[in-house]
C-alpha cells in the first residue's frame, strides 16, 4: 500500500470541495450597480467559473481515488497493473496510471 493515507485523501477532498463552495458563494453575489464595475464583476467570474470546474473535477479525481483506496487498488496504475510509485503518489495523490503509462496516454 501506499504511503499516501485515506486520511490524506479525505482532506485533500475537504480542500477542493471548500474551494469549490468559496467560489459559489462569491459567484452568487450580486453584481454592483455601476457599470464599470459590472465589466469587472463580469470579467471576475469568468476567472471564478473556470477555477470553480477546475476544483469540481479534482474533486471528482479525488473522489475516484478514495473510492480505489476503498477498494484496495489505490497506488496500482490501471493501465498495466504495475504500482504506482510512492514519489508519484507524494506529487499527484490521484494518479490513477503509472509514469510510464501517463507518459504513453499523453502522447
Amino acid at each position: 500500500m501506499s504511503q499516501i493515507t485515506r486520511q490524506q485523501l479525505q482532506d485533500l477532498r475537504d480542500e477542493y470541495a471548500t474551494r469549490g463552495e468559496k467560489l459559489r458563494r462569491d459567484l452568487s453575489q450580486a453584481y454592483p450597480s455601476d457599470s464599470a464595475e459590472q465589466a469587472q464583476a463580469r470579467e471576475n467570474d469568468e476567472v471564478m467559473e473556470a477555477l470553480l470546474a477546475e476544483a469540481d473535477e479534482l474533486l471528482a479525481q479525488v473522489d475516484a481515488a478514495i473510492e480505489r483506496y476503498q477498494q484496495g487498488t489505490y497506488g496500482v496504475c490501471t493501465q498495466c497493473g504495475e504500482r504506482i510509485s510512492d514519489a508519484r503518489l507524494q506529487a499527484l495523490p490521484v494518479a490513477q496510471a503509472c509514469i510510464d503509462c501517463a507518459d504513453q496516454l499523453s502522447s
